[in-house]
């Protein structure tokens, strides 16, 4: 076996999937990791500022690891440019402002760019780029591709033809060991529907919330957990909907320790996605994995995430499908998939297999950077 690295993680946004995917990372990887990190808070400010904060931090600390893995709100071009001799990158994309839906209303013409461009140096700086699917770098692709055709003059293609170059797909993991599997066949109280996502704009809960009614108010049996995290512009319709849906209400809220949430999601017959936007789909796959039958769009990366087998049954085309999806599920007149099957058909995202191939991409990085500079002299 090839030697162990040491990595530097830099991670400006400690919370949500970001942490969930560094800490199974972390556990399981083979090589010598230190981190550094900011708290979840400010994603604008994290995006222009955390790179000469982790600069400081290393040139203070005084060590030059063997290769630096980076997610993208970090700005790799202002963190190499302000490092003496900077270690080679690894970039990993959880999410890219290129391709990231803009508020509800939101003329695309007043969209701050700046972030994207942001993005769009660091790939230009690193030595391999990573996406957690291949939806997620197809949209990054075009969303570039966009934003250079509306400058004037001078674009950068080259730096798209890089990231076609050097960019491959690295799926996330989850840590399957530590989920309670849901026991097949609870008799009993209605079903359990469970969201767990942010509670933001990007995931629609507008529409879950609305199919929830129309089923409620046609007397389907069901009761509601909802989860995920919450911001200080939370929009209006989760107040909206606590109060209409309050009888059949389980649970409501951020569930800060890791054990409650992971029995949470023990508990839960369905967990639905209704999102515009999403690259991966941690959350789903992590209730999915203890058990609950997953109800998602036949769009983003959840055709590529959840097993071929499982599309007909599981991903729904439009609003009016859900409801029936839904319905049908609730009712019993159509089957769940069971939690034996479910947590086997995702199996192969458990960290104990995922974290080789970012070892792997790692261990590239340095030997790829090592070559160059060789060339180079």
């Amino acid at each position: 076996m090839e030697a162990a690295l040491q990595v530097l993680l830099l991670e400006p946004f400690w919370g949500g999937s970001h942490r969930a995917a560094a800490e199974g990372w972390m556990r399981h990887t083979r090589h010598r990791v230190l981190l550094e990190s900011l708290p979840p808070r400010f994603w604008k400010w994290r995006m222009r500022g955390a790179a000469l904060e982790f600069a400081g931090r290393i040139q203070k600390g005084g060590q030059r690891p063997d290769v630096l893995l980076v997610t993208s709100m970090v700005d790799l071009a202002h963190l190499k440019a302000a490092l003496r001799d900077p270690p080679p990158a690894l970039l990993y994309f959880h999410e890219n402002q290129a391709a990231y839906p803009g508020r509800p209303g939101e003329p695309a013409a007043e969209r701050d760019l700046q972030f994207a461009f942001t993005n769009l140096a660091s790939v230009a700086v690193a030595e391999r780029v990573a996406f957690n699917s291949a939806f997620q770098r197809r949209a990054f692709l075009e969303g570039m591709g966009e934003l250079l055709r509306r400058m004037p003059d001078a674009r950068p293609h080259w730096v798209l033809e890089r990231a076609e170059r050097i960019s491959e797909v690295l799926p996330l993991g989850i840590e399957v060991g530590e989920l309670p599997l849901r026991p097949a066949g609870l008799p009993g109280a209605p079903p359990l529907v469970l969201w767990n996502h942010r509670w933001e704009h990007d995931k629609a809960p507008e529409v879950f919330f609305r199919v929830l009614r129309a089923l409620a108010d046609d007397g389907v049996p069901f009761r509601l957990a909802v989860a995920g995290e919450s911001f200080r512009d939370t929009p209006e319709v989760f107040r909206q909907a606590r109060e209409a849906l309050a009888s059949r209400v389980v649970h409501w809220g951020f569930v800060a320790q890791r054990a409650e949430y992971c029995r949470l999601l023990a508990r839960a017959d369905v967990v639905v996605s209704t999102a515009r936007q999403e690259n991966f789909g941690l959350s789903m796959l992590e209730a999915a994995c203890a058990g609950a039958h997953p109800l998602a769009p036949a769009a983003l990366s959840y055709p590529e995430v959840f097993p071929a087998t499982w599309h007909e049954r599981c991903l729904y085309r439009d609003e009016d499908d859900l409801r029936h999806r839904l319905r049908c599920l609730l009712e019993g007149s159509e089957a769940r998939l069971g939690p034996a099957e479910l947590r086997q058909g995702l199996a192969g995202y458990d960290w104990q297999e995922r974290a080789a191939g970012f070892d792997r991409l790692l261990a590239l990085v340095l030997a790829t950077n090592r070559i160059v500079r060789f060339c180079s002299k």
